[in-house]
């Protein structure tokens, strides 16, 4: 049985959601709140997400955000807001699709279906390799149990890293996910990053978790 989440304020929304979607086979899980919602996405990994963007405690646009920083779930935007503006701002933010309030069941049904055949292979929230792990959808990153700290750069470097881990990322990739495009050439930037991380996550000085691939640029470790 395939599980939605849906993420809404309003009761008369989510129960009509619930008529809709259990008939249709889903599992339904509910949350009334922004934070509630990342909570519930990261504890019950549904196959798919109902997002609202009208939420109480944070903006949709924000918890998708949040949501698209571990998960690949495919989420679809249902909502009120109907300006081309809103559309594309939750588009580029991670969304799916987008249908607007009122809505027909038998579309939204659809637009459900389709997303989950486009849907990429779901990323697991928890990482581990070695003695480190990176918790996704907490953000909280430990070696040997012990939790680490790091900053919001040191974060958003090793959060790329772990996106590819296995593979090669170059410096101009990283460069460009972590400072933006026009750091591209900054290529000391990532050299004083990478080494802080190396000090902070590599226990073992032996067993080096992050590769220097010469000229390229760098590669996590996937076991």
């Amino acid at each position: 049985m395939k599980s939605v989440l849906i993420i809404d304020d309003e009761p008369p929304i989510r129960r009509l959601l619930r008529l809709t979607l259990e008939p249709a086979g889903y599992r339904v899980f509910e949350a009334e709140a922004g934070q509630l919602g990342l909570q519930d996405a990261a504890a019950k990994r549904p196959d798919v997400v109902v997002l609202d963007l009208g939420l109480p405690d944070m903006d949709g646009l924000v918890v998708l955000q949040r949501l698209r920083e571990w998960s690949t779930t495919p989420v679809l935007v249902l909502t009120v807001r109907n300006q081309e503006a809103d559309k594309v701002a939750a588009l580029d933010a991670g969304a799916d699709d987008y249908l607007t309030k009122p809505f027909s069941t038998a579309e939204l049904l659809a637009r459900l279906r389709a997303i989950q055949r486009r849907a990429p292979e779901a990323q697991a929230p928890v990482f581990v390799v070695g003695d480190l792990t990176v918790d996704l959808a907490q953000r909280t990153v430990t070696v040997q149990k012990s939790e680490v700290h790091l900053t919001a750069t040191e974060y958003a470097l090793l959060h790329e890293l772990v996106r590819h881990a296995g593979k090669v990322v170059t410096q101009k990739q990283l460069l460009r996910a972590v400072w933006g495009p026009k750091a591209e050439e900054q290529s000391q930037y990532l050299r004083v990053y990478i080494t802080h991380l190396r000090k902070k996550l590599e226990s073992n000085p032996q067993q080096k978790l992050i590769r220097t691939e010469a000229g390229i640029g760098y590669r996590l470790l996937a076991d």
